[in-house]
């Protein structure tokens, strides 16, 4: 199965009160949002990480953080993640169950496949911005602190108009 989250910002003190997180403090935030990953996530899934994993400069302060998760994970590099190779991805792409997906961590106004209605799933605005069509912040402060697993990303985006660039007639 797989998972997808983004702006978890683990050891990061000030994302509590710059996102109005519910925390009294860094330690409440990570132990809150690490249970919440694994009362959801299995051993064997693989959760996709859209950016803006951890408030950390190496791998080794990212490993405390990882090592407390649940899954099989893929980073991809956000705004602060410099604890990442400089080869990191910014973006994954990937067809699942016939639906093309984008994850990036920043908002796109198009992206691959988009004008055949391809879905897109991205993070950075931590809920403070909506675009059109088939896109989703599944950034945790969109998500009530949870990853949202596959299913979960079929729900929203069925209930989300077309792609405003969608093909509609194929010559």
């Amino acid at each position: 199965m797989y998972f997808f989250t983004a702006d978890e910002h683990y050891g990061h003190r000030g994302m509590i009160s710059f996102c109005n997180r519910p925390f009294r403090s860094i330690e409440e935030m990570d132990a809150e949002m690490i249970r919440r990953h694994n009362a959801l996530v299995g051993d064997n899934d693989v959760v996709i990480h859209a950016g803006d994993f951890c408030w950390c400069n190496n791998k080794r302060d990212a490993e405390k953080y990882i090592k407390q998760l649940k899954g099989n994970h893929v980073f991809l590099k956000g705004s602060h993640d410099h604890w990442l190779p400089r080869s990191a991805h910014e973006m994954w792409e990937k067809t699942i169950d016939g639906k093309h997906i984008t994850v990036c961590h920043y908002p796109l106004y198009c992206w691959p496949r988009s004008h055949y209605n391809s879905w897109h799933l991205y993070g950075h605005v931590h809920g403070r911005m909506k675009l059109h069509g088939k896109s989703f912040d599944i950034g945790v402060d969109n998500t009530n602190f949870y990853p949202v697993s596959w299913s979960g990303v079929c729900e929203v985006m069925n209930g989300k108009p077309d792609n405003p660039n969608l093909i509609k007639h194929r010559s």
